[in-house]
């Protein structure tokens, strides 16, 4: 009884090592794509490996939400600051079994400049459209940070399969006078034309804005969300979930415009996010 209790003893850590290895082995991490450029989306994938929760991976103190996507198998979505400095960074992963880091390299982003002549009102509110503005702004804030369970599905579509009038990041000199960040893109649009949803969500925010004139938000968990602007009206409410290519809206050219487009933008993590760059990523 001794000799087996030893032998035991002896051969647990053995086996408790072969285990570890094998793990090891089997675990699976990657970035799509490993270089992007400022603004940019990204995604984290762990597969070939059985854990017992979900990961957890860090950029730049941002935590990246993970999702089920299989069997042995999550997914999460970054996305880069357009603010953030060329180079590369490290990815923080957390199995809770296995601990690593992943490299992200971060490139310039070459942002275009052009001019816009706008309504003056539109571009200086007077004091009652600028507390309206501020009010807006505020309750938009509020909406971003919040992070829910995942309803996307596959990849993201465009919501409005159109030329691009102006693409994210333009700096726009408006009225010769005020310098502003496009931070989504402008889609070419007739008004009346039908808007898609670019994947399944929960509608967060569907009313006329300031700026934005009447605009749908859409939450598709873990701190993704799309929007879509100035259009001309609502086929959806606050509360609907919709399916990837529902019809949200048609195009208009409500709030801050000089003629009918759909302004699409994206929210991940908190950062204005490139929609290109959602839309390319391989899920």
């Amino acid at each position: 009884m001794k000799l087996h209790n030893a032998l035991v003893f002896f051969l647990l850590p053995v086996i408790l090592l072969f285990f570890s290895c094998a793990y090891a082995v089997a675990l699976e991490a990657e970035v799509i794509p490993t270089e992007v450029g400022q603004g940019d989306a990204f995604a984290v994938k762990i597969s070939g490996a059985s854990l017992s929760e979900h990961p957890i991976s860090v950029f730049r103190n941002r935590i990246i939400g993970f999702s089920e996507c299989g069997k042995g198998c999550f997914i999460g979505i970054g996305a880069v600051d357009m603010g953030t400095k060329p180079g590369e960074y490290k990815i923080e992963l957390d199995t809770a079994d296995v601990k690593t880091s992943l490299p992200l390299v971060v490139k310039k982003a070459d942002f275009p400049s052009i001019s816009l002549t706008l309504p003056e009102g539109k571009v200086f509110p007077n004091k009652k459209d600028l507390k309206r503005a501020i009010r807006e702004a505020d309750k938009l804030k509020k909406i971003w940070p919040v992070s829910t369970e995942k309803l996307w599905s596959g990849e993201f579509i465009l919501p409005l399969e159109n030329g691009i009038s102006t693409v994210f990041g333009t700096k726009r000199v408006i009225n010769k006078k005020k310098n502003s960040i496009h931070r989504g893109m402008d889609i070419r649009g007739k008004h009346g034309e039908k808007v898609k949803a670019s994947n399944r969500g929960r509608v967060v925010l569907a009313e006329e804005l300031f700026f934005g004139g009447n605009t749908v938000i859409l939450d598709h968990g873990r701190e993704i969300y799309t929007i879509y602007m100035h259009l001309s009206a609502f086929s959806v409410k606050r509360g609907d979930i919709v399916s990837k290519g529902d019809i949200i809206g048609l195009v208009g050219s409500t709030g801050r415009v000089s003629g009918p487009h759909l302004h699409f933008g994206v929210k991940i993590m908190g950062a204005n996010t490139n929609p290109v760059s959602l839309i390319g990523l391989d899920l």
